[in-house]
């Protein structure tokens, strides 16, 4: 665990975690917002800023080091994942954010995204979705949806989009969320949750990119539409969303379906959200349609799914005790030697 706040210290705000770096995002941009959040969440979270790194791999949410006042690392493209495994398994008591977009963590730096879940370092991952490649000026990326039209794909996109929250859910991540940029408390909740959970965190947040995929998730954050669009999940609530929270989502079999209430339904007969439970969250993440498709399910927004599970650092260090404390096992040489030898006559 990290090092708590002794209460002489004095108390930290926003501002402190601002350094004098000129933010050089493009104005409007949904980074402007994230950055703010995470900025004001800080002081809360009871850990001394030398105690939080921030690594961040290649894009233009990789920039966030530079303007958190916290130690980090502006690493290589899709190998912040890496990089933070190698910090928390030797200083497993710094706070370790990795802070990603859609084409660095989920293109090159898939593969470590996967392994870095699985393994369960306690880290919190954030990966910012825009569903475009920003800093190279607007082609398509492993999110954009199908037969998107960019510079890269001048007829349309052919590839099948990835869904980040299954793919999380696939490698058996032990905390799954998704927020927006443009809902600040919400967002605060799920970055709190985030840092609070023992294992790794993987929030993933629709991030706009206002100059080469403007609007890509106005569906979910306009007031006119969010209401009917947006489903916030809450523990032990009913799945409910509308303007006049009078819509639902029931399951029919495993099938998610949306009802009205009244007329004999009632909140009561809704499904109950359970972050505990494994399988409901294999169909939440996958309430995933196209917000233009008839007889669509809202967006679910929230935590998803968490659990435990013990960390890697844990049990490497584990690991390292036993083999340090056991006679004979932390004979290097002989380790190497394994436990087949041969004597050639």
């Amino acid at each position: 665990m990290s090092e708590v706040l002794p209460s002489s210290a004095p108390a930290l705000t926003a501002k402190d975690f601002a350094t004098d770096q000129e933010v050089r995002w493009c104005p409007g941009c949904g980074d402007y917002s994230i950055l703010a959040q995470v900025q004001k969440i800080m002081p809360g979270i009871g850990v001394p800023r030398e105690n939080i790194v921030i690594i961040s791999g290649i894009g233009c949410s990789s920039r966030f080091p530079y303007y958190m006042n916290t130690y980090g690392m502006h690493s290589i493209h899709g190998r912040a994942t890496a990089i933070a495994s190698g910090l928390k398994a030797t200083r497993p008591d710094l706070s370790v954010w990795i802070v990603s977009g859609d084409g660095d963590g989920l293109s090159i730096g898939g593969n470590h995204t996967i392994h870095i879940l699985r393994r369960n370092f306690d880290v919190n991952i954030l990966l910012f979705n825009n569903q475009i490649y920003g800093l190279t000026k607007g082609q398509y990326s492993p999110t954009s949806e199908a037969n998107k039209i960019t510079k890269s794909t001048p007829f349309g996109s052919l590839d099948h989009p990835f869904n980040p929250l299954a793919l999380a859910m696939g490698a058996d991540a032990t905390f799954i969320a998704r927020s927006m940029d443009r809902d600040p408390k919400h967002l605060q909740q799920c970055l709190q949750r985030t840092h609070q959970h023992k294992g790794a965190s993987f929030l993933e947040i629709y991030q706009n990119c206002n100059i080469f995929n403007d609007g890509a998730f106005e569906v979910f954050t306009e007031k006119s539409t969010k209401p009917e669009e947006v489903l916030f999940l809450e523990q032990g609530q009913p799945l409910l969303f509308g303007a006049a929270r009078n819509k639902g989502i029931k399951l029919d079999g495993f099938k998610p379906v949306v009802v009205e209430l009244g007329d004999g339904v009632s909140a009561d007969d809704l499904w109950i959200h359970d972050e505990k439970d494994f399988y409901k969250a294999q169909i939440l993440v996958r309430m995933f349609d196209d917000p233009q498709a008839p007889g669509r399910l809202p967006r679910p927004f929230g935590v998803f799914y968490e659990t435990e599970r013990p960390t890697y650092e844990e049990l490497l260090n584990l690991q390292i005790e036993e083999v340090i404390s056991s006679k004979g096992k932390g004979d290097l040489d002989k380790v190497l030697r394994g436990k087949e030898t041969w004597t050639i006559y």
